[in-house]
């Protein structure tokens, strides 16, 4: 996320002398790559591992602040989250055994991070978004306590407009918004950097953009969010929307989002993406602490180019053009931001190498992209792998078509392999890495395709949706000890979710949340039939803005004089319903929510966050759930019938 000592930029003055201050490091910029300064001849990878902490019931742990308190190691550091953490892993030569390096210092970083959540009687995941993350861990309260992200999230709110609203349609569909855009708090990923030579960025660039789809298609692993089937890669769609400020008069003027594949190759420069940045977007952040970057040039010094970076690091392109300075030298990086977190190190490992190897081969026939390829096949080919992983076509050169599978193992693998050759990859590092994606790819058995067939097998086992997730994140975490990749996974059992509790301790794992409501003007004719065809023995009255005023319960319907019409009289839902004596929150203790109702009486409680309905729990989902618990002891007992 970049330098934490930011401002918003909300002051124009202020705004406008920063922005003066992007302008000269985009000058210097320009005059370093006449000049001819940067580092050439050198492959380099990085890579940013991002983290999700877990409590000891599989649940999101908001508790990032102590575990870097514990670890005190600046290759960590915060994200946007309070239960998601960041390693920066110090860049390593593309030569040698360096993918084993990085599988070692990845394991080994990792490995400090479980120890230290062990005293907290938690756990870690690497998955691209968190199955049992719910609507509850996105309140503001789970926002990192740093300036930088409450002046970002300040800034995207005002450049907004309004709520920031999703919709995102798989076998499954989400439609919802948000006052503040925190859903972006569900991703996850396993960023990769590759340095190249300012000579060969634009070809690189550009070449990094037409693998972008069949890369993502071999790696996919986010296809669930909040218990819904959406993409095989619903980071991108989620991303994408999060952090779109566009109100619908910018979508009708067809402005870019600040999250993008982009609409267009590079020609000329890497200036060219700066520059269209700055002409598109305006400052959300803001330093004071820059420097004359002119001026060192002029002393013969490097400059940070940090009021750029700043500005830059708000502008998320799924491929960015990174500065930096290392060992004291300038160079130009290439950042592949579409990769998931998970689901090994071993699979992030693979993925790295396959990427890497194919921006060092950069063959002759895919350079001059822009004369031989339209760029709207490469934006189709990202987004149909984000929908569809390895079942997505491609279009590809010489007016070819590809099925993912075949494109990527008779193309791009042996590309891959030539590539790490000639970096002067060892054959282990090489054979060991590829063959991970190879094999994955062949079989199909991607993270999000194991992700999906236990999620739908577990449910049609029985289990409820909230148990199903339990056991999947739980299953997940024990097959990352183990770092087998993931087409080598075994299946899931429902009973890796646990105790009852795992599965069953908040009421946003009971609560029903396929509601039926009815707003307090309908009629009571329509309210009885709906809960009669519905089955159901309750049902909410909500006013005209959305809000619950009232309940109407399945003893208040069978008197045939209730809902008797008198002449010239109609009798509307709010003549029979109840007051909401009591409600609870989906983070409420299952316990406590029986409790109350038992000591009230009550059959129905419900369910609320950020005063909107979001379910509501019964008696008889508490029945369910005990006889789920009875069979559970049964079977520890041996008692089976």
């Amino acid at each position: 996320m970049g330098t934490l000592h930011v401002t918003a930029a909300s002051d124009p003055r202020a705004a406008r002398k920063f922005l003066r201050a992007v302008l000269r490091d985009l000058a210097a910029l320009e005059e370093m790559l006449e000049r001819n300064c940067f580092e050439t001849g050198v492959r380099r990878m990085g890579v940013e591992q991002e983290l999700c902490l877990l409590d000891q019931f599989w649940h999101p742990a908001p508790v990032v602040e102590t575990v870097l308190q514990a670890l005190d190691d600046p290759q960590f550091t915060t994200e946007l989250a309070r239960f998601n953490l960041e390693v920066n892993i110090p860049p390593l030569d593309l030569t040698g055994n360096c993918f084993t390096l990085l599988s070692e210092r990845l394991n080994t970083q990792l490995s400090r991070v479980r120890e230290v959540m062990k005293t907290l009687d938690g756990e870690v995941v690497i998955t691209g978004i968190l199955p049992t993350i719910g609507q509850t861990d996105l309140s503001m309260d789970y926002l990192t306590p740093r300036e930088r992200y409450h002046h970002l999230f300040k800034m995207l709110k005002l450049l907004r407009g309004g709520p920031f609203e999703y919709y995102i349609r798989g076998k499954d569909e989400l439609q919802t918004r948000q006052e503040y855009p925190t859903f972006e708090f569900c991703n996850t990923s396993f960023q990769v950097h590759f340095q190249t030579d300012p000579a060969s960025f634009v070809q690189a660039y550009n070449f990094s953009k037409m693998i972008t789809g069949p890369v993502l298609a071999a790696a996919v692993n986010s296809p669930l969010l909040i218990g819904k089937r959406l993409w095989a890669e619903t980071r991108i769609a989620l991303f994408e929307q999060a952090i779109d400020t566009r109100n619908s008069e910018g979508a009708i003027r067809e402005n870019r989002a600040r999250v993008s594949f982009a609409r267009e190759w590079v020609r000329d420069s890497i200036l060219e993406i700066f520059q269209d940045d700055i002409a598109r977007f305006r400052p959300l952040l803001l330093t004071e602490d820059v420097e004359d970057s002119l001026e060192l040039l002029k002393e013969g010094k490097v400059p940070s180019l940090k009021a750029l970076s700043v500005f830059s690091g708000t502008v998320y392109r799924w491929n960015r053009a990174c500065y930096g300075v290392y060992q004291g030298k300038p160079h130009l990086r290439i950042e592949n931001r579409v990769l998931p977190a998970g689901p090994t190190i071993a699979d992030e490992v693979a993925n790295a190498a396959f990427w890497l190897g194919l921006m060092n081969a950069l063959p002759e026939d895919y350079r001059d992209l822009s004369k031989k390829f339209a760029f709207s096949h490469a934006v189709g080919n990202f987004v149909g792998a984000a929908r569809s992983g390895m079942e997505a076509r491609f279009e590809w050169l010489n007016n070819r078509q590809f099925l993912a599978a075949d494109l990527i193992v008779q193309e791009l693998l042996p590309m891959a392999e030539v590539g790490l050759k000639s970096a002067g990859v060892d054959v282990g590092d090489r054979d060991q890495y590829l063959g991970i994606v190879r094999e994955r790819v062949e079989s199909g058995k991607t993270g999000a395709r194991w992700i999906v067939n236990n999620f739908e097998a577990m449910e049609h086992q029985g289990g409820r949706r909230s148990e199903v997730l339990v056991a999947l994140t739980a299953g997940m975490v024990r097959r990352q000890h183990e770092n087998v990749p993931v087409h080598n996974w075994s299946d899931v059992q429902l009973r890796e979710a646990g105790a009852w509790i795992n599965k069953f301790g908040r009421v946003g794992q009971v609560m029903s949340t396929d509601l039926f409501t009815v707003q307090e003007d309908d009629l009571l004719e329509l309210v009885i039939s709906i809960m009669r065809w519905k089955k159901i023995h309750h049902i909410p009255v909500e006013n005209a803005s959305g809000v619950l005023v009232g309940l109407i319960s399945g003893q208040e319907i069978w008197d045939p004089g209730m809902i008797r019409n008198k002449p010239g009289k109609q009798r509307l839902a709010r003549d029979l319903m109840g007051p909401v004596r009591h409600t609870v929150s989906p983070d409420t203790p299952t316990m406590e929510a029986i409790e109350l109702m038992m000591m009230e009486r009550m059959k129905c409680l419900p369910v609320l966050s950020d005063n909107q309905l979001v379910g509501i729990v019964t008696e008889h989902d508490f029945m369910t759930i005990a006889g789920l618990l009875l069979r559970e002891l049964q079977g520890e007992n041996g008692e089976n019938s």
